[in-house]
């Protein structure tokens, strides 16, 4: 039985806990709403506890089980499927409205300006939103999860390795890759013209492209992780859909204990991977020696990535080095199989740069990819892999006309801002990649790989890997809608199509 001096202990840390609940999940959350409502900012009503989360995921739910369109698509009904809350809050609540994810306030902020003076902070107003802790089975601790002087160690680092000299140097492998892709289509059909499902083709190639690069290997080496990182992603996925309890991690549930399981043979894997490759890529090209070379290059210790730091990024290049290359690509040969018109202008600049007879390009003929490269940016306009961005205030801010409060996170919708008509002009649902002859108007009004600091460092290598597999297929194939294809755009984690990208390819 416990003493009464006991019992006024446990009562008065009972109080405690009490109070911070209810500040942090009442007080604090009714301060914010009642500041931001005096300015005019509205928004949906919030559970106490899960705030609007419960209704973000119905509506998701709702949207992926909606009748999908067949043949031709509007490029301009992507964003209710993929981000439904944010199409019926905003037309409930005009363009800055605010939500709540658990006690979390999310204010929608989509003025290139205002975005500008987010992304490019170097005052410290504003920082990353951290990661649900069940994520950092996905990435690890890699660059795109860290902060403060971890971060500016690792970016030290891994940038030198992405610059577009170094890039350029990795062409021959993504060459390598693109041919072995290349040579299995087509060789079981009776005709020239056959299909495919171009979305599970280009997540193959890209990982194999990723093996190479990062590790002089190929995909069949790391297969395994590939498909083990899979799985991980879509359990990522639900829990980034849902409110995170601390502690939660720690618990032996199913999907914890699926977690953990892969997680530990990941990190097996690779561990594998670097030190059977380690010694022998430290004088080569490929990223893992990259990596190693400029680590060891670190004149203080502490400033170098020890080899858990290594494998963290290694997650993290698996993972976002494959799936969003292998979305661009799909996104961007479904776009030239519906515009026969910009693909035959693609057709005539690959011949004339280079040449007919399925020559492969080489790093110099990147640059002379115009037409091209005016596709790929058109493709990331409309169907950028990151939807929307989010960055959280650190202090009480002035942004446009608002005072924003501490905690408050910034939700910043991408793929809305890349439609806008106000930026765009009227035709902004359609796929005209000649907007992109002109250098855009604003920074901040095309952003596929984010904005500033936290740019996607590997944005060189997706941009030229895309370049190289759309010239060597289009050398070979003139590409057409299949009438089994549905036009479902899905969040996952990346945007992708929900049922696959079919394609009917006919030889030239």
């Amino acid at each position: 039985m416990l003493s009464p001096l006991s019992l006024t202990f446990l009562s008065i840390l009972l109080i405690l806990v009490a109070s911070r609940f209810a500040r942090s999940l009442i007080w604090v959350p009714w301060s914010i709403e009642r500041r931001l409502r005096r300015q005019g900012v509205r928004g949906p009503s919030r559970h106490p506890i899960s705030g609007n989360a419960g209704d973000i995921r119905r509506l998701i739910a709702a949207a992926n089980k909606a009748k999908p369109i067949h043949g031709d698509f509007d490029h301009g009904g992507v964003v209710g499927p993929v981000l439904p809350h944010y199409e019926l809050w905003t037309r409930l609540y005009g363009k800055t409205f605010l939500f709540w994810f658990g006690s979390k306030p999310r204010l929608v902020v989509r003025e290139p300006e205002l975005i500008k003076e987010v992304m490019l902070d170097r005052a410290g107003s504003f920082e990353r939103v951290r990661f649900n802790p069940l994520s950092k089975h996905l990435f690890g601790e890699g660059l795109v999860g860290l902060d403060g002087a971890k971060w500016v160690q690792h970016r030290r680092v891994i940038s030198p390795a992405f610059n577009i000299e170094r890039v350029k140097g990795w062409v021959p492998a993504i060459v390598t890759s693109t041919l072995k892709m290349l040579e299995g289509w087509g060789r079981d059909s009776e005709g020239r013209e056959f299909e495919l499902d171009m979305h599970k083709e280009l997540h193959n190639f890209t990982a194999d492209v990723i093996s190479r690069v990062a590790f002089g290997s190929c995909f069949e080496e790391g297969k395994q992780i590939f498909q083990m990182q899979e799985e991980q992603m879509h359990l990522v996925s639900i829990a980034l859909r849902s409110i995170y309890i601390p502690g939660f991690r720690f618990l032996p549930t199913k999907r914890n204990r699926k977690r953990w399981q892969l997680d530990k043979e990941i990190r097996r894997l690779l561990r594998n991977l670097i030190e059977a490759n380690g010694e022998a890529s430290e004088n080569s090209k490929n990223l893992l020696g990259l990596m190693i070379s400029a680590n060891k290059c670190q004149e203080d210790e502490k400033d170098q990535m020890t080899i858990d730091d290594i494998i963290d990024e290694c997650k993290t290049f698996y993972f976002a080095g494959k799936d969003t290359t292998a979305n661009l690509l799909t996104w961007a040969l479904l776009l030239l199989a519906l515009h026969q018109d910009w693909q035959r202008k693609a057709h005539e600049e690959i011949f004339q740069v280079c040449g007919s007879h399925h020559e492969p390009p080489n790093a110099d003929h990147l640059s002379h990819l115009k037409i091209l490269g005016m596709i790929i940016n058109e493709t990331l306009r409309l169907y950028p892999p990151a939807v929307f961005l989010m960055r959280q205030t650190t202090k009480d801010v002035r942004l446009g006309g608002l005072e924003i409060p501490s905690g408050t996170q910034l939700y910043m919708p991408t793929i809305a801002v890349h439609r806008d008509t106000q930026i765009w002009g009227e035709d902004a649902h359609r796929f005209d990649p000649s907007r992109f002859i002109e250098q855009r108007m604003h920074l901040a009004s095309f952003f596929p790989f984010g904005l500033g600091q936290r740019i996607c460092v590997g944005q060189n290598l997706a941009l030229v890997e895309a370049k190289i597999a759309l010239v060597m297929v289009l050398q070979r194939f003139s590409l057409a809608i299949s009438p089994s294809y549905v036009h479902a755009p899905m969040l996952l984690l990346t945007l992708q199509p929900q049922f696959g990208a079919q394609i009917l390819l006919r030889k030239i």
